[in-house]
């Protein structure tokens, strides 16, 4: 376990409108008119009874997870973000340090595993581990092959960082490169804000016999003899959502819904076009494979499906054969393949 003692974890539903609801007619006069509304009618004199405005509005589930850093801290709590760079900001009121500190964050496990990395989705038990910055290098590397070895990805909140390193490649080759490292800048020129498919770009444009120079920033590692949290506590409310089945499903755009947990045919169809995505883009991004594979499932044909990505995914630019590789990796996932 990271250091740091876990706290008992306080009550994981909000009751933000629990004053409201009490307040009714008789428990005030700012209350009573508060329930009551603008719309009250005649009183007694006049033969009628007031008449009730629309009353408290109900209470809302309010999800909250525990949190710590990856090489140790005491536990805090997160709740009432939307979005990857709301939950970021709140990791950091919560855990004491600026949120920019933060590279990435994995779920159920302090280490740095890619495998338990923090995507899309959040599932409603789920601990999470922020791993912050640690020790800055620079790497001077002569790029002697057209591929380094690397793929890349992001935290959705300006960071992109390295998420494989190709065994046997190039920079597997240089043992000061690691899983994890925060690529700050490429040949002086600085990539933070950049997303995953534009660093990734960025390095495969670098030129074959030249060299060339990566700042990067690794992570902050917690020290070898603390093992692994094997078991973590019930992070959500389990009176409001369910058996815990479900998962906190987050967007680049748009607001966090919790959805239930992708199906069979939905976690094969996500892990095939994420694979793709490696294959021809450099980069692995399980929510933009998630959501590729929402834009996918009930169109009728490829070209309703590339209508689809431009509008929601243009950005990206994705080539045809990329498309069509993908309506087939959906169609396979479908299928059983």
């Amino acid at each position: 376990m990271p250091l740091g003692r876990r706290r008992k974890a306080a009550p994981l539903m909000g009751q933000e409108q629990e004053e409201e609801a009490e307040a009714g007619p008789g428990a005030g006069a700012g209350a009573g008119e508060r329930w009551l509304g603008a719309a009250a009618g005649p009183g007694p004199a006049g033969g009628s009874a007031p008449t009730p405005g629309p009353g408290p509005r109900p209470l809302r589930p309010r999800l909250a997870f525990h949190t710590q850093l990856a090489h140790g801290s005491a536990t805090g709590r997160v709740e009432g973000f939307t979005n990857v760079r709301e939950l970021y900001t709140k990791l950091g009121l919560a855990l004491g340090l600026p949120p920019a500190e933060i590279i990435f964050c994995t779920l159920n496990t302090h280490k740095v595993d890619m495998d338990k990395l923090l995507g899309g989705q959040i599932g409603l038990e789920d601990f999470i581990f922020a791993h912050v910055k640690g020790q800055k290098k620079e790497v001077e590397i002569f790029k002697s092959e057209d591929a380094l070895g690397l793929t890349i990805t992001d935290n959705g909140a300006g960071y992109a960082f390295i998420k494989r390193i190709k065994e046997g490649s190039l920079i597997d080759r240089m043992q000061v490169v690691k899983v994890g490292d925060l690529i700050e800048t490429i040949n002086g020129q600085n990539v933070i804000g950049s997303r995953h498919f534009e660093v990734a770009k960025l390095l495969k444009s670098l030129v074959k016999g030249q060299l060339f120079t990566l700042r990067l920033v690794e992570p902050l590692k917690a020290f070898d003899m603390i093992s692994q949290r094997s078991k973590v506590g019930k992070s959500a409310s389990s009176g409001q959502v369910g058996t815990g089945r479900g998962t906190l499903r987050l967007r680049a755009k748009g607001i966090a819904t919790v959805e239930d947990e992708p199906s069979a045919f939905e976690e094969k169809a996500i892990e095939k076009v994420d694979d793709l995505l490696e294959n021809y883009m450099g980069i692995r991004d399980t929510e933009l494979a998630t959501t590729m594979v929402d834009l996918g499932k009930n169109r009728r044909n490829p070209d309703e499906f590339a209508q689809a990505l431009d509008e929601e995914l243009g950005d990206f630019a994705f080539p045809d054969e990329f498309v069509f590789d993908v309506w087939g990796a959906i169609g396979d996932a479908k299928a059983g393949r």
